[in-house]
């Protein structure tokens, strides 16, 4: 079994050959246990790229693309992060450790209790987590410096940049439900938004609603 200083120095190597390097952001990496928001079925393969299963069904992406949405992000302190996507709570727990505040919603009420639980162990405080339809944000406690989205939308999703605040980001794959999507980081110039692709993804749609039962 790869340990974790082996897989984290494995990961540094990766980010350090695609330009990422800031020293911030791999020490919130490092500093938060990725196995600990890994099934223990997994953890062997934690620091690995390949996106790994987790419960409700879904998945949590690889810690190479998770790094790549950050860096794009350009995380500061005193910034306020909308998450549309828990998952695991791992990039939460993350960008926690950059941020003012993440207020991070998932459609799944079991993910967000174990993500709860997770962070509530590491005495992460800033983090605000809810079960709720994300699809939309949530422009009643806008704006924000940055919005990150880890599932996709068909069309540029302007309702969403609106509420970023002024030369705010946002990271979201844009494109088709079926096929590849362009992960595109969106930033606001005054009233328009400026589109950079960074990468090309395969992330499920952003389903509507909130699960019924899980």
């Amino acid at each position: 079994m790869t340990s974790d200083r082996e897989g984290f120095a494995a990961f540094l190597l990766r980010m350090r050959g695609l330009g990422i390097d800031r020293r911030d952001l791999m020490t919130a990496f490092e500093t938060t246990p990725r196995r600990n928001f890994v099934p223990a079925q997994w953890q062997a393969d934690a620091w690995s790229s390949r996106m790994l299963p987790i419960e409700c069904g879904e998945a949590m992406e690889g810690v190479d693309l998770q790094a790549r949405v950050l860096s794009a992000l350009d995380l500061q302190p005193g910034h306020k992060v909308l998450e549309i996507g828990t998952g695991s709570g791992y990039t939460a727990a993350v960008m926690s450790r950059l941020v003012s505040k993440v207020l991070s919603l998932d459609r799944y009420r079991t993910l967000v209790e174990l993500a709860g639980k997770r962070l509530e162990a590491l005495e992460l405080a800033n983090v605000i987590l809810r079960h709720a339809d994300g699809r939309l944000g949530v422009a009643a406690e806008g704006p924000f410096d940055r919005i990150v989205v880890w599932a996709a939308y068909e069309e540029h999703p302007r309702h969403l940049v609106e509420q970023l605040s002024t030369h705010g980001i946002a990271v979201a794959p844009i494109g088709p439900a079926e096929g590849e999507q362009a992960l595109a980081q969106l930033s606001k110039v005054g009233s328009r938004f400026e589109r950079q692709d960074i990468a090309r993804v395969r992330l499920q749609p952003l389903a509507e609603g909130v699960a019924a039962a899980i």
